[in-house]
């Protein structure tokens, strides 16, 4: 597993309730909905490779993440 590193964020009061909520809503925590949120988006962007066991989850229909 890659080295883990803490770090200070601020953020609007809204904004992070509004992620929270989505945290909850996915059973997931807040710390793990923001990384989710971050790799998404990073994927999207073309930022980021996709690693091999989520190429996987990205390929098969059942594993993949809720769209809203």
């Amino acid at each position: 597993m890659a080295e883990r590193k803490s770090f200070l964020m601020r953020v609007d009061r809204e904004l992070l309730d509004a992620v929270q909520r989505w945290a909850n809503d996915d059973l997931r925590s807040l710390n793990a909905q923001i990384e989710f949120l971050l790799r998404r988006s990073l994927q999207q962007a073309g930022r980021q490779r996709t690693a091999p066991d989520e190429r996987r989850v990205a390929d098969d229909p059942e594993l993949k993440e809720p769209s809203l």
